[in-house]
């Protein structure tokens, strides 16, 4: 027997069913999360909405009768094709009507669930997160933690230790000497017997006069009395809050295409909805550079357009300027992310070089490089890997170093390639220095 509660629940009451199906048909809906999401805008990456998983990942367990052993009998109507001992063909099944279906008669419709937008982004940044991000320990920025401290004689109801509360109670009754109830029960009971036998009516009064005072003295002296109540004091004590600072560096210059800033706001789209999502306490820089580098906001660094020349340098230079005006390593963890064409004044290379090996990775956590190129290339003559001088000058970072570079070619390479620079390492693990 099946019972499915299908009726409209309003209220959130249904809450804890939603979440017992999400957790049942996880995988599924994870991968038609990831599905879904390389068809959407960058508008949409966040938001939520309609997802298709197999109808085979909903079904409700249920009990049937085991089809081995067992004794069964059937009544079934006469007719007059068939007669006794004759075999009958097994009917062909109708197809279902989603997509799965096919021209054989087996087919699988699909069950379609609507996700709202923090159900959506659990799910597609579920095993993500920065490297390190609480490597080292941050002073300066505190939060207030409440935690337990002793016991006071005052307080909220919500706060009584009863535990705390008896133990004052039995202290007090011993020390008061209250009677015990087993001690009253048994003269009571010595008194009731007495009675039932008759003629101990000396014996009687005495034991009569002491269980009064007994229950009198128990009055007196309460179970439990407003002095042994006892509440759980809690203390606001300054808990220490590791920050992160993502620096997001990016190659404006006249070698850019439209293509390769559009690959390039994407994953820079995707890392901001990662970061804001992810982490509470995490500041986003944003730097773009030709021959010059500027910080801007958020709206310039993605739409805004400009031309020139390309020297690298300038941005690790700002990046570097930026972090000891407002960013001391003391107190951030600081990460990194660039994005270019590979292209660079070739002078400029061993400055960059030289820079990032003796100033940005030292302090960094983390530096991803994305080389960003157009559809139709080809490496093939370079063993797969781009040819270009800052693509090389990269290649002779150590590999020991926190540092991550991969290549894009088309918008569907984005969200693969941005899993695999920040997916959930185990511990210890590091990334590859060099990926396709």
């Amino acid at each position: 027997m099946q019972i499915i509660d299908r009726r409209l629940n309003p209220g959130g009451k249904s809450f804890a069913n939603r979440q017992r199906f999400l957790r049942r048909a996880r995988a599924q809906v994870r991968k038609a999360v990831r599905e879904a999401s390389s068809s959407r805008s960058i508008k949409d990456a966040g938001k939520g909405g309609e997802v298709s998983i197999p109808a085979g990942g909903v079904h409700e367990p249920f009990l049937h009768k085991s089809n081995r052993g067992g004794v069964r009998d059937y009544l079934l109507p006469g007719n007059k094709k068939y007669v006794e001992r004759d075999t009958i063909p097994r009917p062909e099944q109708q197809g279902g009507q989603g997509s799965k279906a096919s021209d054989s008669g087996d087919g699988e419709d699909e069950f379609r669930f609507a996700l709202s937008d923090e159900e959506y982004l659990d799910l597609y940044l579920e095993d993500l997160e920065l490297p390190d991000l609480a490597k080292r320990q941050v002073a300066g920025v505190e939060s207030l933690q409440w935690r337990q401290a002793g016991y006071s004689t005052a307080g909220p109801p919500s706060r009584i230790s009863v535990p705390r509360t008896l133990k004052h109670s039995m202290s007090r009754r011993i020390a008061l000497k209250r009677p015990k109830s087993d001690e009253i029960n048994a003269l009571r009971e010595e008194i009731e017997r007495l009675e039932r036998e008759g003629g101990h009516f000396d014996e009687l009064a005495p034991l009569r006069a002491q269980l009064e005072a007994l229950i009198l003295k128990s009055k007196r002296i309460p179970y439990i009395d407003p002095v042994d109540v006892r509440y759980r004091r809690l203390e606001a004590t300054p808990k220490p809050i590791a920050r992160a600072v993502m620096f997001c560096l990016m190659d404006v210059s006249g070698s850019m295409n439209e293509h390769m800033k559009d690959l390039a706001k994407r994953f820079y789209s995707l890392l901001y909805l990662f970061l804001t999502r992810r982490y509470e306490h995490v500041e986003v820089v944003f730097i773009r550079h030709t021959h010059e580098a500027s910080e801007v906001d958020e709206q310039t660094f993605f739409y805004s357009r400009e031309t020139g020349g390309t020297v690298v340098s300038t941005a690790l230079f700002k990046m570097a300027e930026i972090i000891r005006d407002r960013f001391p390593v003391s107190e951030w963890n600081i990460y990194a992310a660039q994005a270019s064409d590979g292209d660079n004044t070739s002078s400029d290379n061993a400055v960059v070089l030289g820079q990032l090996r003796d100033v940005i990775l030292p302090i960094c956590q983390y530096y991803a490089y994305v080389e960003v190129g157009m559809d139709d290339e080809d490496d093939s003559h370079s063993g797969g890997e781009p040819s270009t001088n800052l693509w090389r000058a990269y290649r002779r970072v150590s590999a020991d170093a926190p540092f991550a570079m991969r290549k894009v070619r088309h918008r569907r390479d984005i969200y693969p390639v941005f899993r695999e620079l920040f997916s959930r390492r185990p511990e210890g693990a590091s990334a590859e220095g060099v990926g396709a």
